[in-house]
């Protein structure tokens, strides 16, 4: 991609968690001339420089005149409702229609690349992952876990833009756990209990990414990186006991059926926004290779999973015992 000029640059979810780091990253970098985080709420913290514009992915109406209006090149997608809860309608049309009418949006406007934040959550929960999943596996997201349900589809919405749109360039990243100094989640929860739950026959094992690593990936994505599928991990893995270990808790070992039938009753009786479909959210973790990302994109994270999860503990000291 030509950025002699500098490019202009659109981030959808632009005051998110994520949003709000990427555009701080695109800010500082030299080839990019203008930086415009849209986003159906304000920022909390806005960040010099930066252009915000209200823009609800979830309606088609002005996303295109929105892209004309600032001349984008670049589209860096990011809204998405990361943690499931009950409205798996509003999930539905955020995550896949929301990301429908954004590549709409680009085609009609002669957008040049579009960077879209995937998951390894594509690729499903099964028992018969490979150890380490790549680029080249199978997307399989299970239909009983929207979000990687959705990841599945969109990354289906984005295979047939290739076909039919092969002048606009994609990147696609598909991260695994994403930790910074503000974020919580549904993994980042799994900890803060007295003890740490595992599932009988499993090491649950996580890949984790810092957010600076994951803008910064971004920003190659938006200027000179070259397009294509990359998963987007630190190198190695965390299994629940040697996480665990770290945090100084100990881990109680269920069988996957009691944990099943307690996410059932938890449900029923409104305890809990998760079912029995969580256990293989905790069984079988994709656990993403990312030699590709460091070979074929030319982009190394500065942090490992396992230094990444010490510097989580650094900036949320209440969550390991020492």
């Amino acid at each position: 991609m030509n950025v002699a000029a500098g490019v202009r640059v659109l981030v959808t979810g632009g005051a998110g968690f994520l949003g709000s780091h990427v555009v701080t990253a695109l800010t500082g970098h030299p080839d990019v001339k203008l930086v415009v985080a849209g986003d159906v709420r304000p920022p909390e913290h806005p960040v010099e420089d930066v252009l915000y514009e209200e823009c609800d992915v979830t309606g088609p109406a002005g996303l295109a005149a929105l892209l004309e209006r600032h001349d984008i090149d670049v589209v860096v997608h990011l809204a998405a409702i990361v943690s499931p809860g009950r409205d798996h309608d509003l999930e539905y049309r955020v995550d896949v229609d929301g990301t429908r009418h954004v590549l709409d949006a680009c085609a009609e406007a002669g957008v040049r690349r579009i960077v879209v934040s995937s998951s390894g959550a594509a690729y499903g929960y099964h028992a018969d992952n490979p150890e380490w999943l790549r680029e080249t596996d199978t997307l399989r997201g299970n239909e009983e876990f929207p979000y990687a349900k959705h990841k599945r589809l969109v990354e289906q919405m984005l295979a047939e833009l290739r076909a039919t749109h092969p002048a606009l360039e994609q990147v696609v990243f598909r991260i695994g756990t994403i930790l910074g100094p503000t974020v919580q989640n549904q993994i980042t929860r799994l900890w803060d209990g007295r003890a740490l739950l595992a599932v009988s026959g499993s090491d649950s094992p996580f890949v984790f990414v810092w957010v600076d690593d994951v803008a910064a990936a971004m920003v190659r994505a938006a200027t000179d990186g070259p397009p294509g599928i990359y998963n987007v991990a630190g190198d190695g893995r965390l299994t629940i006991h040697e996480i665990a270990r770290r945090l100084g808790k100990p881990v109680i070992t269920v069988p996957a059926a009691l944990i099943g039938f307690g996410l059932r009753i938890g449900r029923m009786l409104h305890l809990t926004v998760h079912g029995p479909e969580q256990v293989g959210f905790l069984r079988y973790r994709p656990v993403l290779a990312n030699e590709a990302l460091k070979t074929r994109f030319g982009f190394t994270p500065a942090m490992t999973s396992a230094e990444a999860f010490e510097q989580y503990l650094r900036t949320h000291p209440g969550v390991a015992r020492r």
